[in-house]
């Protein structure tokens, strides 16, 4: 059976995404949009609209032309909208890097997306050039701060040049190309059209109510889809305060709850998890806490409830999608209780079905664990230069099939159970065993190695591999561990080493992850 949304359908937003998120822009005017929660600095929406189309008008004098690629490299700060949208109003298509990728990894992405500009922070300038070098191809590498020989964003926002003006289609050009690894494999890029994006905010817009006076913390990476999406999209649509925070560090995290009187917080299951048990907590004043939404990763029931009893009582509720869904199905609504583990329900206009394991052809009813697939405005384009990998995640029918293993219950609330797809979920970040692996097997002194996820006593999963040593080697778990470490991303690095005589494969040689996790 196919299970309908609740919420009145909304029409495709046919809107540039700059123009859906800032287009009230000037009756929010000197309200403040964005404010540094380290230095206190801050622009009013009057400024940040302001700014973004001087940086419009900055990238296309730069030579940046509708259909270009900017890699946006950057931890969040508060001219990271300022990129975005400024690219975005230049015709760009902006892929958003991870700001702790190697040189290595940022320049396959670079490559990937056939990017020519980038755009980064004067601390981040080394790694952005070695990358370039590496992929080459790359025309200029902007800052958004300051450097000696570069441009700037701040001398853009500065200079009196003339605004660009460029037709764009919103259901065909891409507004942003984030990189996931879907269901499994290497990172791919994700093709999110401006209707997508934009019609997926006004689909959260029932479930999701803020405006003036509400106050947002932006500690999870602006990178990310969710982060994009739920502190930046979504509260500067509607008058919203977004307080910025770098990096995540739980001191400062609660500094700026208590400071800035924070009324709404979206966090993954690790920040959920110190706000129930770290002692820290309790040296903070968090009333102003009306509600907390944790996604990207499935929170345990009894840890949103502990969460919330520590909060007083205040809602500790879920998301559920993936960055090929621009990225949002479900949320846990805000205006009644919340069913014990539950993700919530399809958000308007979002169709799902749930298909038997054995038999996708097979739909299962309500009380019944299948895959969840699903159907709506939301699903993006397809993956960028992909049709194979696109055509193994949509059927002919529109249906994305998530790799997820979910029920549905009699009132329609959604509860994901286990999943199908190999994708491991460190602290909310997607880490591609196969990835992994390639990286491991590269080392001479393996012979081959397998990568799963594991969880630890909190419930949080983390990569571990699986050796098979070389013949007369003497590898060491920490020789593993060093040598990934300094080839990978923080987040990707391997937490858990064993060594086994073989990896199990099937006759076709792809790796048996069920019988590792055995």
């Amino acid at each position: 059976m196919v299970f309908q949304s609740e919420y009145a359908a909304v029409p495709p937003v046919e809107l540039p995404i700059h123009e859906a998120v800032l287009g009230r822009a000037a009756e929010f005017g000197e309200t403040p949009a964005l404010i540094d929660g380290v230095e206190g600095r801050s622009l009013s929406y009057a400024q940040l609209d302001a700014f973004h189309r001087k940086v419009a008008a900055g990238l296309a004098d730069a030579g940046v032309r509708k259909g270009d690629v900017v890699a946006l490299h950057s931890p969040n700060t508060i001219l990271w909208p300022v990129a975005f949208y400024g690219a975005t109003r230049a015709g760009a298509t902006v892929t958003t890097v991870h700001p702790l990728y190697t040189p290595e990894e940022f320049a396959q992405q670079l490559r990937d997306a056939d990017a020519r500009w980038i755009i980064t922070v004067s601390l981040l300038l080394p790694v952005a050039q070695a990358a370039a070098e590496l992929a080459g191809g790359i025309r200029e590498i902007i800052v958004c701060d300051e450097a000696e020989g570069h441009r700037s964003l701040l001398a853009m926002v500065g200079a009196d040049l003339p605004q660009p003006s460029v037709g764009i289609d919103p259901a065909e050009d891409l507004a942003v190309l984030p990189y996931s690894s879907g269901t499994t494999g290497v990172p791919k890029g994700v093709m999110l059209t401006h209707r997508s994006v934009a019609t997926n905010l006004a689909q959260l817009a029932p479930t999701m109510p803020m405006g003036p006076g509400d106050r947002i913390l932006a500690v999870l990476p602006f990178f990310h889809a969710y982060g994009l999406t739920a502190l930046l999209n979504a509260p500067l649509s509607h008058g919203a305060t977004v307080v910025v925070l770098p990096k995540f560090d739980l001191e400062g995290f609660l500094t700026a709850v208590e400071k800035h009187r924070i009324t709404s917080l979206y966090v993954v299951p690790p920040i959920a998890l110190a706000l129930a048990k770290h002692p820290v907590v309790e040296r903070f004043d968090l009333s102003s806490v009306r509600y907390v939404l944790s996604a990207a990763a499935p929170l345990d029931g009894e840890l949103a409830a502990a969460c919330s009893a520590r909060l007083g009582g205040v809602p500790v509720g879920q998301g559920y999608g993936m960055t090929e869904l621009s990225p949002a199905t479900h949320v846990t609504p805000v205006d009644r209780p919340i069913p014990h583990g539950s993700v919530g329900k399809l958000l308007s206009g979002t169709e799902m079905r749930i298909v038997s394991l054995d038999d996708p052809s097979v739909d299962l009813g309500p009380g019944e664990a299948g895959e969840v697939v699903i159907r709506g405005p939301q699903v993006m384009k397809g993956y960028l230069g992909r049709p194979d990998a696109t055509a193994a995640m949509i059927d002919e029918e529109g249906w994305l099939h998530t790799g997820d293993v979910g029920r549905v219950d009699e009132d329609g609330w959604l509860y994901i159970v286990d999943r199908v797809k190999e994708l491991i979920k460190y602290k909310g970040f997607q880490v591609a065993p196969a990835e992994l692996e390639a990286v491991l097997i590269a080392d001479p002194r393996i012979a081959d190695a397998a990568v799963i996820g594991v969880y630890d006593a909190d419930g949080n999963e983390y990569p571990k591999a699986y050796v098979v040593p070389a013949q007369g080697s003497a590898l060491t778990a920490e020789d593993v561990k060093s040598y990934v470490a300094a080839r990978v991303a923080p987040h990707k690095k391997i937490r858990e080493v064993e060594f086994i005589d073989t990896v199990p494969r099937a006759a076709t040689g792809k790796i048996l992850r069920r019988e590792l996790r055995k």
